[in-house]
């Protein structure tokens, strides 16, 4: 080992101290006062990109999910999908209506709901219309515009079977039509199937009340069905016998498959996943070492298997997904991967509880044609170029 002599060792310390003596020079200040409420730094810039219609109240927003770490979604990063903008509702005035079907009328405030047993999960939830440009190949950029409408967080609430005992649903029963305080009040029919075990009547997301874009003061939260039966600002369940074939689950919301029937109330969501990173608009800065990350979930369960191809889908192998897992939830995935410069063609594939396996889009487009928006969970293909821009291979 060479010993550090007297000559180096005054020399290194005239370097620490110009040093020193250059940092001395900057204006110190004071840091910034506590607040009542935090907010994230200045430095981290990641929004929702917005998809607004002709009426500025109707649309939705994308969470940006190649730059979010973890399974849970920040609540002022969540997606929205709004009809008829978000209403501003006194929770102290609202009131939540159980009739019908059911021998004990309900009329509950929210005190009444919020003194009763309750439960916080963590469940993802996913517009219906995630991804629909994808049926097109339309060419989607990157990760928040094609697969934005998706997130997920721990919500807090009363399980809705506590209250469906509670009002005593008659015999012949199958559906609820549950109706949302919005401008357009919102309905939608949702089966009395044994997922309704896992809903709640969800008043809390990560810890604190819901945000008014998600449905403040209550919403109804079925984990693991499209986004639109999760009706917010919840006001009325009608326990009936049928449907009431709303206007969201007949012309909206349904799939008009090539012999012209349409596939409607398919609410469960099946497997699907994305990779994150890299993803289409990022760029990597050179050959080496990287960890490809990505989401994947399932509206059955649990997601049992994710893998990843590096040559468009000739071979896959298995990655390594975060612990622990939960039901109707993301899981992040992961797996360090040595970049050779050399063009690649990177995707994802889940696997659930049921054994089902997420399809190719050509898949999807063989079993269901192209007259459709909705329900699209198909494998999604990056190509990382030689120059290390990573685009969308579909309708490139």
């Amino acid at each position: 080992m060479k010993r550090t002599n007297r000559r180096d060792a005054l020399r290194l310390g005239a370097v620490l101290g110009s040093g020193l003596a250059a940092r001395g020079e900057e204006p110190r200040s004071l840091g910034t006062p506590l607040s009542a409420y935090g907010e994230r730094s200045p430095f981290v810039k990641p929004v929702r990109t917005m998809r607004q219609t002709k009426t500025p109240e109707a649309g939705s927003s994308a969470t940006p999910l190649a730059d979010t770490y973890g399974i849970i979604t920040p609540s002022s990063l969540h997606y929205e999908r709004h009809h008829a903008g978000v209403p501003n509702i006194d929770p102290a005035r609202h009131r939540l209506v159980i009739h019908g079907m059911v021998e004990r009328p309900l009329i509950l405030t929210m005190d009444d709901i919020r003194r009763l047993p309750s439960v916080s999960r963590i469940h993802f939830l996913e517009c219906g219309g995630n991804s629909g440009g994808e049926w097109q190949a339309k060419n989607q950029p990157d990760v928040q515009r094609s697969y934005g409408l998706a997130s997920c967080s721990e919500w807090t609430g009363v399980p809705l079977r506590l209250l469906l005992e509670e009002a005593g649903v008659k015999a012949g029963a199958k559906w609820l039509i549950a109706e949302g305080a919005d401008a357009c009040k919102m309905q939608r029919s949702v089966p009395l199937a044994p997922e309704l075990d896992y809903a709640l009547l969800a008043y809390g997301q990560n810890g604190e009340p819901l945000r008014p874009s998600q449905g403040f003061p209550l919403r109804l939260l079925t984990p693991g069905w499209e986004g639109n039966v999760q009706v917010k600002w919840l006001q009325r369940l009608l326990v009936t016998d049928q449907p009431h074939m709303t206007r969201d689950e007949t012309s909206k919301y349904s799939d008009l498959m090539p012999d012209g029937k349409a596939r409607i109330f398919s609410l469960p969501l099946e497997a699907k996943s994305v990779v994150t990173f890299p993803s289409g608009g990022q760029t990597l800065p050179g050959p080496g070492l990287y960890e490809v990350t990505g989401l994947a979930w399932t509206g059955k369960g649990l997601v049992t298997r994710v893998e990843l191809t590096f040559d468009g889908g000739a071979s896959w192998v298995e990655a390594r997904m975060d612990e622990p897992r939960f039901p109707r939830a993301f899981v992040r995935f992961r797996m360090p991967w040595r970049w050779d410069g050399k063009p690649v063609v990177m995707a994802s594939r889940a696997t659930d509880e049921t054994g089902y396996v997420q399809p190719t889009r050509e898949q999807l487009v063989a079993a269901r044609g192209m007259n459709s928006g909705y329900h699209f969970n198909g494998i999604k293909l990056w190509r990382v170029g030689a120059d290390g821009v990573v685009t969308n291979v579909e309708g490139a």
